[in-house]
């Protein structure tokens, strides 16, 4: 059974939500709000944001959406917006891979979260799941935990040894 999820064409909670990537339907971001999609795979995601392809024959293994900020997802009109999203999608990718050319696993976890920031808000990155982060820059969401954590909150609890 599919994990229920909120529908990105919709906003409500189904387990149907996946269909439309699953049967390969190809659709995009509207470029015109401020949102976009988090494709969790099963072993990494990818950002869909403003503009960029969204399902096709890339996105049928996606196993999760989580959506971000004001998502809006419409139907590509012509062959030439289709060519413009698959070319967008490349580029948030690209983006992306910028952050996990990095390889301290903190900044990189920091790095993502300060362009989501940046970007959506404080308030929309606070909804978006660690392991949905994690995911994006290949970290553990134990680290996207702490480098959400402010700095004078970095205190460490360590067990009294014996």
């Amino acid at each position: 059974m599919k994990p229920a999820t909120r529908d990105p064409t919709t906003g409500e909670t189904s387990s149907h939500s996946l269909d439309w990537l699953h049967n390969g339907t190809l659709m995009m971001v509207n470029d015109r709000r401020r949102g976009g999609l988090i494709l969790c795979k099963e072993y990494y995601a990818e950002f869909a944001g403003p503009g960029a392809a969204v399902g096709g024959l890339f996105d049928m293994d996606c196993t999760r959406l989580i959506p971000v900020g004001t998502l809006s997802i419409l139907t590509p009109p012509d062959h030439e917006a289709r060519q413009r999203a698959f070319k967008i999608r490349r580029q948030w990718i690209r983006l992306t891979q910028q952050f996990t050319d990095c390889p301290v696993p903190l900044q990189r976890a920091q790095m993502i979260l300060n362009q989501f920031e940046t970007y959506f808000g404080p308030e929309t990155v606070a909804d978006v799941p660690d392991d949905a982060f994690a995911l994006l820059v290949g970290v553990l969401p134990y680290t996207v935990r702490l480098a959400r954590r402010k700095p004078g909150q970095l205190n460490v609890k360590l067990k009294a040894g014996g």
